[in-house]
């Protein structure tokens, strides 16, 4: 078997779950590694907030959309939110990521995602995100939306969105490889809008609280707020034909997902009425090879389960209708905005607006 350990093994490692003498010594370990590289980090921020690193202003406006963690924060689906609106508004956005896990000449796991989601939008990939952006304006976009952009402070940007996870917002609040944090939550003070997703997964008490530390950390910096779900919207198999959410209601289901978050995935499915009997989370960007695949399979079949169920960045990868005979489906996600989405929708609008404003000129 291929399978490597999941991410939550780590999660439980810096939150003080796993016990014991190895575990302990193995904080003690990443605490030491985790104070050079927050003092790399502060020093990168303070030359770019001086001046002393250049920053390239592209010649459309930029939104990006990131977060302040490492970790499934439900990006994705935020993207392709912001891109349909510049979209359904007259724009022709761009979608520009990083790539990241994808081999030379191939899309990333959010590229073909995105592709699927948002078939007029084009995405362009590279890790040096500003000739990305050059790219997608030549190819006719005249709005690029940045895809895990906040800290790339190389490339400027109109406005910042920030996905905060109702369910764990402040990445256990340690800078990685303690914890999950990429920067200090001060960082936050360059945002201009926080959307915080999964938020109903919390108690109003608990968004609260997240949104007094965000607006502490932010030192006095204007900050949009809204709070997002992430919704299943029905069921897509490898050839792209849909389904509705009804065929997962009361069937076994073996469900797995190389993401971020997989526990939220796990909770989707339950929440639509799906028997989960057996679940199998992986590595975020995990690369399927044909052994992980006949492992699943075996797997499903010992739980008796009727369907396998993934998210749709694993089926772009896997590409095959089923698990050894057994029927395998995504379930397709959308970000619903349940307040606060027309605060975000003006900052985005103003944000293209105002570029191109400034380069019509008298």
């Amino acid at each position: 078997m291929t399978l490597v350990p999941d991410a939550e093994s780590f999660k439980r490692l810096v939150d003080g779950t796993t016990r014991g003498p190895g575990p302990s010594l193995a904080r003690l370990a990443l605490s030491c590694l985790a104070a050079p590289y927050g003092l790399a980090v502060a020093c990168r921020n303070a030359a770019y907030d001086c001046g002393l690193l250049p920053v390239s202003r592209a010649a459309v406006p930029v939104i990006s959309i990131g977060n302040l963690t490492l970790g499934g924060t439900g990006k994705t689906p935020l993207v392709a939110w912001t891109a349909a609106l510049l979209a359904r508004h007259g724009r022709r956005p761009a979608i520009v990521s990083r790539g990241y896990g994808a081999a030379p000449g191939e899309r990333s796991d959010e590229a073909a995602e995105l592709a699927i989601l948002l078939p007029g939008v084009p995405h362009v990939a590279d890790r040096d995100r500003v000739a990305a952006v050059a790219r997608a304006t030549a190819l006719g976009a005249d709005a690029v939306v940045l895809d895990d952009g906040f800290q790339h402070r190389r490339l400027a940007r109109d406005l910042d969105i920030v996905a905060v996870d109702a369910t764990d917002p402040f990445g256990r609040g340690r800078l990685f490889p303690r914890g999950l944090l990429r920067e200090p939550l001060r960082g936050i003070a360059r945002a201009r809008a926080v959307v915080l997703t999964r938020a109903s997964s919390i108690e109003i008490a608990d968004r609260v609280a997240i949104h007094d530390a965000l607006s502490a950390a932010s030192r006095g910096a204007a900050l949009a707020w809204a709070e997002a779900d992430h919704r299943p919207v029905g069921l897509r198999d490898a050839g792209g034909a849909t389904r509705p959410l009804a065929d997962l209601r009361g069937r076994r289901v073996f469900a797995f997902a190389g993401i971020g978050n997989p526990a939220a995935f796990r909770g989707s499915l339950a929440a639509v009425g799906a028997e989960v009997v057996a679940f199998r989370p992986l590595p975020d960007h995990h690369a399927y090879t044909a052994a992980d695949l006949e492992s699943l399979a075996r797997e499903a079949a010992a739980a008796r389960a009727e369907l396998a169920v993934t998210t749709l960045k694993d089926l772009v990868k896997i590409r095959r209708p089923t698990l050894d005979g057994l029927p395998l489906a995504a379930l397709e996600i959308a970000i619903d905005i349940m307040g606060g989405a027309e605060a975000v929708e003006r900052l985005v609008l103003r944000a293209v607006a105002g570029r191109a404003a400034v380069g019509a000129g008298p």
